[in-house]
């Protein structure tokens, strides 16, 4: 990285050099030295992260251009959809809902005898919005002795008037799949229906929609239980003003959200999916995953933005090999079907040993110092840990190459969860 034309890494590299080289320095003020340049290895690291390279999300990268335009080198400049995009195209259907015969004023033709032959028809799509209000009345019945027999209501019919399940279900779907604010909601009810609808009743409808879906999530965690594949993923959410955790675990036909204060183990059991759960898991390697006992299968978009990060910060360039042979197998897999042959994903792997093979050469483990007393892990740099781990998990690594019900990423969990 360099900051005002000057190079960090090898400014570091030659501090680091001078202070081996200067046996005048204290012990005291050597390891004080030392402390500084770990530190600012570790600001200079953090500064190289964005959401290209890492887990940092788009929103979050400091030089982020914001409002800036799109490049339209290639492509088209006027609005609309792309050239390749497949795009939606509006149809007619086959029952319109009022028909309007349009005549021909018959004083703009020429003199002569005519007959209609057919017609010419396009069709206008409009949008009513109405309010219908249902007015029940319960027959009373009374005897001879003046004992009265009232008809039943409706189930849920409690009051002399209330709001309908509709109404309930499209605050509900404006509030949490669009997420709009409650006051937002209640103008929308007040302006567009006719209906008065205050921020409290947005509430109590999400509340009764969180009670009535008890039910589903039961159903749901014994779905996914069952399935083959499962995403998981957690992310950060904030509620009453502190951090929680939404986990969530699901693939194309179930998903189950589960908020809880921590992140870890304590959670994913209390969620009660993962700990019954016999399949393959795809996730991202956060390790308290790997305490659940099934498959497991990494999300490679990760490992790409992590090869990315050792190629622009650190020049290893086995990881812009191995970035580059990912993609091939994805796109070799894809054009397979889904799923390589034996042979061809056993070429794979053999190119993928040989890349972690050059990258121990470009990118070795740490050595102890001679003389040195300590014991145990050195530390290793970002790009050193991610080779050992690509290494380490190559099976879990790879498993979408040979299975064609794993997906090359965890996007589906990433999707529900962030």
């Amino acid at each position: 990285m360099t900051i005002n034309k000057i190079n960090i890494e090898d400014t570091l590299k030659s501090v680091e050099s001078l202070l081996k080289k200067d046996k005048s320095i204290s012990p005291q003020v050597r390891a004080m030295m030392e402390l500084l340049v770990v530190v600012i290895n570790l600001l200079v690291t953090k500064l190289g992260l964005n959401s290209r390279n890492s887990s940092t999300p788009p929103s979050q990268d400091s030089k982020r251009k914001r409002g800036s335009k799109r490049k339209t080198k290639g492509k088209k400049k006027s609005p609309g959809g792309q050239n390749g995009h497949k795009g939606s195209t509006l149809r007619k259907v086959p029952n319109p809902d009022r028909i309007e015969t349009l005549s021909i004023d018959k004083r703009t033709l020429p003199s002569g005898d005519y007959k209609v032959v057919g017609f010419e028809s396009r069709q206008v799509i409009e949008i009513n919005i109405s309010t219908e209000v249902i007015e029940y009345r319960a027959e009373i019945l009374q005897d001879a002795e003046g004992k009265q027999f009232i008809a039943e209501f409706p189930s849920g019919v409690t009051r002399p008037a209330q709001y309908g399940a509709s109404v309930k279900s499209q605050s509900v779907y404006m509030s949490q799949q669009q997420l709009l604010p409650y006051d937002r909601i209640r103008d929308y009810f007040t302006d567009q229906c006719g209906i008065p609808l205050s921020a409290g009743s947005v509430f109590n409808f999400n509340r009764e929609a969180f009670e009535l879906l008890e039910r589903f999530e039961s159903i749901a965690k014994g779905q996914l239980i069952l399935q083959e594949v499962l995403n998981a993923d957690e992310t950060g959410i904030n509620i009453k003003g502190k951090l929680h955790w939404l986990h969530t675990a699901g693939n194309d036909l179930w998903t189950l959200f589960y908020p809880h204060e921590k992140r870890g183990l304590e959670a994913m059991n209390a969620m009660g999916v993962l700990k019954d759960f016999a399949g393959i898991l795809c996730h991202d390697h956060w390790k308290p995953y790997f305490h659940f006992e099934c498959l497991h299968s990494l999300c490679n978009a990760h490992h790409l933005r992590e090869l990315e990060w050792a190629w622009e910060h650190d020049g290893q360039k086995w990881a812009k090999k191995m970035q580059s042979l990912l993609l091939e197998i994805t796109a070799a897999a894809d054009k397979a079907g889904g799923r390589l042959s034996n042979a061809a994903a056993k070429k794979f792997r053999s190119r993928y040993r040989n890349v972690l093979t050059r990258g121990d050469r470009e990118c070795p483990p740490p050595k102890h110092k001679s003389g040195s007393k300590k014991r145990g892990r050195l530390a290793r740099s970002k790009s050193r840990n991610l080779l050992e781990r690509l290494r380490d998990y190559e099976s879990e690594t790879l498993r979408f190459m040979t299975d064609k019900r794993i997906p090359f990423t965890n996007n589906q969990g990433e999707l529900t969860s962030g």
